[in-house]
């Protein structure tokens, strides 16, 4: 008994034995990298691009135009921040905006962040405790966040911090002024 236990045991991580389906791709299913070849699609091409008109579930299409003004305007008047400016909101916007944000604007937001100061970025960063940006509704400071800035300076976040993020930053950036 001892013998037969010792025989059927596989220690081979990368062979782990007999499986009963194997043969119909139910235990190993074939996968393939982006980039390569692929003989399931007509166009051979692994990575297919979503077909037109399609949105992605949980995904809402951001309905601004980038580098437009008018459209940043009109962020300014129709979005409004959905969250109430909390201690805890405002703490956990803190944290976002030392990762994304301080890096060009400073932790103050006066424009004196690393990239700044130690001249890689040679242009000032926008003072985010100025009339500027005081005077902007949430909405358009979302915009730019997500689309980036008018100028090109500032390129667009949507991809590194999500939308309710963006909002707690909103409402960080909001305290820094006082």
């Amino acid at each position: 008994m001892v013998i037969l236990l010792a025989v059927s045991c596989n220690h081979d991580r990368n062979h782990p034995g007999r499986a009963f389906m194997a043969d119909f791709d139910m235990y190993y299913a074939k996968s393939y990298e982006p980039y390569t070849a692929n003989p399931v699609f007509a166009d051979s091409i692994t990575m297919q691009v979503a077909p037109a008109g399609t949105v992605s579930r949980g995904f809402i299409p951001y309905p601004y135009m980038a580098k437009s003004f008018d459209d940043q305007v009109l962020a300014g008047k129709e979005l409004a921040n959905p969250l109430e400016a909390t201690a805890e909101v405002i703490q956990e916007g803190k944290a976002h905006y030392e990762i994304y944000c301080a890096i060009c604007h400073g932790e103050k937001g006066d424009g004196q962040g690393y990239l700044f100061t130690s001249r890689k970025f040679t242009a000032q960063p926008t003072f985010l405790i100025g009339d500027l940006v005081k005077n902007k509704q949430d909405g358009e400071i979302y915009h730019v966040i997500t689309v980036g800035s008018l100028s090109g300076l500032m390129g667009a976040h949507a991809s590194q911090v999500r939308p309710e993020n963006r909002w707690k930053i909103i409402h960080y950036v909001r305290t820094l002024s006082n």
